[in-house]
């Protein structure tokens, strides 16, 4: 479908009318999002009542790329037309910005030169610089315009502040006082310990681990909670991570979902506050944490709650998707802790709503997603305005160069753990089960599937799916058959996702069907299995999508569909089986090998495991209890 004079006349009037009732500048910018190829987000600013932008969802689109989306302006009016990618391309001279994780298109158009994805002098939102620069949110540029980078997204009205360091107020961030028993303990068994919980440490003077809670010297109201919430003994990240973290060292913790990581950062967080000066008016928070999406910036709240309610340690989560209003309050009110993603953050900066000068206690969780998202422009304004002298904690799933990179950058005499291997690496706990099969069979096979898993009580599942219209349809298929299912995708308000989640995790709800918009951050407590209905585009997604089980020492099961037309993740797959000493099936080590170049695969099953029978290997009919 063409792009119809019509949608453009449509965004200029829309255009004028902000401009006339805002007295602003005829500015206009919009932002397509190709996440995993075929899930779109299309936004165009996010607040409403503010600016002269506009925020704008697409469905998702199917294979091939060139089948039509659907462009609609919510609230506005009602308005619905038909474009096809192509045609957004052609026609509107889109800028592309490529990162790792996913594929921004960005354009913007400007009244004053009625142009989309001009190279104005101003730069803008994917807009280049008058010379060919970027200007944007995202890596390099291509055919159809300037690139993006490190422009103007966000953050380009905050300034660096010159610190100089002899007229910052000193603060304390050691508060480690080593047991007794840690003290006595004798190197070799200090090293057999690490061993046996596959810990890895790099740096000078690293503090031994400990092994027991008691160990921590932790104040009581911690001591208290810890025994409230029925922990038996520390995860490995949290038996290293803690003694490091009490004494103000800065640190790089790189350990698998599941690991117990979020609680390693939050209880030396509330501590380190707790011996802080009081917030005065005007003051930021102490500490603050990054996180990539808001799912996992709302599970650190909880945490945070948790541990510090006791001492009135207060905290707010700041994300976008959500009203500005009541997060502006409570930053107003004063927070000593902060959850936010980054973007929302930036804007709150700019806005003068808060500041960082109190901060003394960073953390950037799940680094390597944030700066596969692109934000790490974001990361790099946000790490500018807060004290060099600060404590810094980084943690992440992998090791990349670009992660590498920014701990270099930022964290002086660091202290890296490891746990498990430096390598793509799945969590141990998890069995993992391959079917190689037939696009045309995965339906059947998960009617099956879910009735075998089904017969468990309690356990919780989550379906991953490729594209949003998916979910949907297999959550109806599910539904009409008697299984209580919910479902989660992008195009979810902030509200739904809040109840499916809620109705999830009290268990009204034993099935969650959701693309990866779930993947990373999601801790619910009793999921049983994961089954990806369609394979990611990665295996670091692959992992962090079966990692919602297993968490912690628990056991879980994963169930992967794996077709032809996946063939090219084959090899990466393998390695993460043979990694997590996992039954390769010869079916999938074949495809691995020879790289299923025809599109097609002579194998109706397959599979993989350890220890456990694979059912799901065989060919079944495809005429099912979904297909009735």
């Amino acid at each position: 479908m063409r792009v119809t004079p019509t949608t453009i006349e449509y965004l200029k009037h829309m255009n004028k009318l902000g401009r006339v009732a805002k007295k602003q500048p005829r500015k206009f910018f919009i932002a397509v999002f190709l996440i995993d190829k075929f899930d779109v987000f299309l936004e165009i600013g996010d607040d409403i009542l503010s600016t002269t932008q506009w925020e704008v969802m697409l469905s998702d689109i199917s294979e091939p790329m060139e089948e039509p989306l659907y462009f609609q302006l919510p609230k506005l009016a009602p308005v619905s037309q038909r474009l096809s990618l192509s045609a957004i391309r052609h026609c509107l001279k889109c800028s592309v910005l490529r990162s790792t994780a996913a594929t921004q298109y960005c354009m913007s158009y400007n009244n004053s030169s009625n142009k989309f994805g001009g190279n104005d002098r101003r730069g803008g939102y994917g807009g280049g610089d008058r010379r060919g620069g970027g200007g944007g949110y995202g890596g390099g540029g291509n055919r159809f315009g300037g690139g993006g980078g490190k422009g103007d997204f966000g953050g380009k009205n905050l300034r660096k502040p010159n610190w100089n360091m002899s007229d910052l107020r000193p603060f304390a961030k050691n508060f480690y006082v080593p047991h007794p028993n840690v003290i006595s303990r004798h190197p070799r068994e200090i090293e057999a310990y690490r061993a046996s919980k596959e810990i890895t440490v790099k740096g000078d003077n690293v503090p031994s681990p400990i092994q027991y809670f008691e160990e921590g010297n932790f104040p009581d109201y911690a001591m208290n909670e810890i025994r409230k919430q029925g922990f038996s003994e520390p995860t490995s990240i949290q038996a290293q991570g803690w003694p490091i973290a009490m004494s103000g060292r800065n640190m790089v913790g790189i350990a698998q979902t599941g690991s117990g990581k979020t609680l390693a950062y939050i209880l030396p967080a509330v501590v380190h506050i707790n011996h802080q000066e009081h917030l005065s008016h005007g003051d930021g928070p102490i500490a603050l944490i990054l996180a990539p999406t808001r799912e996992l910036a709302q599970q650190i709240q909880t945490v945070a709650q948790d541990f510090g309610s006791s001492t009135s340690v207060r905290n707010t989560c700041i994300f976008g998707g959500a009203p500005k209003g009541p997060q502006m309050r409570d930053l107003n009110r004063g927070v000593e802790i902060c959850i936010a993603t980054p973007g929302r953050l930036i804007d709150m900066l700019e806005r003068n709503v808060t500041n960082l000068r109190r901060c003394t206690y960073l953390v950037l969780d799940e680094a390597d997603r944030m700066l596969d998202m692109g934000f790490e422009p974001q990361i790099r304004k946000i790490l500018d305005q807060i004290r060099p002298d600060r404590q810094t904690l980084m943690w992440s799933a992998t090791w990349p160069k670009e992660v590498r990179k920014m701990a270099e950058d930022y964290l002086q005499d660091y202290v890296q753990i490891n746990v498990g291997s430096l390598q793509l690496s799945a969590n141990h706990n998890i069995v993992q089960i391959v079917d190689v099969c037939q696009e045309y069979e995965k339906e059947a096979k998960l009617g099956r599937l879910v009735d075998e898993i089904s017969s468990e009580p309690g356990a919780k599942t989550i379906i991953f799916v490729g594209t949003k219209r998916k979910v949907e349809t297999i959550t109806k298929l599910l539904c009409r058959n008697g299984y209580p299912a919910s479902c989660m995708h992008g195009d979810k308000s902030q509200q739904e996702r809040d109840y499916v989640l809620n109705q999830f995790r009290n268990g009204k709800t034993s099935i969650l069907v959701a693309t990866d918009v779930a993947a990373r951050g999601l801790d619910v407590d009793g999921i049983k299995f994961v089954i990806n209905y369609d394979y990611p585009n990665s295996s670091e997604d692959y992992i962090h999508r079966i990692g919602r089980t297993g968490r912690c020492t628990s056991l879980g099961t994963s169930y992967a569909f794996f077709t032809a037309k996946d063939c090219k993740q084959a090899k990466d797959l393998v390695s993460v089986l043979r990694e997590a000493n996992q039954t390769i099936n010869p079916k999938l080590e074949e495809l691995a090998q020879f790289g299923g170049s025809s599109g097609r695969t002579r194998w109706g099953g397959g599979g993989g495991g350890r220890g456990r029978e694979n059912n799901y290997g065989r060919s079944y009919s495809t005429r099912s209890r979904f297909n009735n």
